[in-house]
């Protein structure tokens, strides 16, 4: 029997991570939220993360900068970014550092998947 994956959310939108925590809950995946970058990197969610979806503007630490430490750190966890700000200038940079794709709020549940889907198969 294979692991199911764990999802990892980080905004610190309450309503959002509620609302994703019960759309990828229904899934079928595990999931954990925080409500900071730095919630998370004090966390023992980093070790069993298959997936992270991040806000890029949180107000202590960005999802970049997040994205930064996690991968200083030696960790390979696949992230999407999450952003109200849909300029392409912010999409390239995104991708530029990594991401797995960016989604633009209020967000496509068909491209979360698409996006998700892509994460989980690398």
């Amino acid at each position: 029997m294979s692991k199911v994956p764990h999802i990892v959310i980080i905004d610190d939108d309450h309503s959002v991570r509620k609302a994703l925590k019960n759309l990828i809950g229904a899934m079928g995946y595990s999931v954990d939220v925080f409500g900071s970058a730095e919630a998370f990197l004090k966390s023992d969610a980093i070790q069993a993360a298959s997936c992270v979806i991040t806000d890029v503007q949180m107000p202590e630490m960005t999802g970049i900068e997040l994205q930064r430490q996690l991968s200083a750190a030696g960790h390979r966890t696949p992230i999407i970014f999450m952003t109200a700000d849909d300029s392409p200038r912010t999409r390239s940079r995104l991708l530029r550092a990594g991401a797995i794709g960016c989604l633009t709020k209020p967000l496509s549940e068909k491209s979360l998947l698409v996006y998700l889907r892509k994460a989980l198969d690398r």
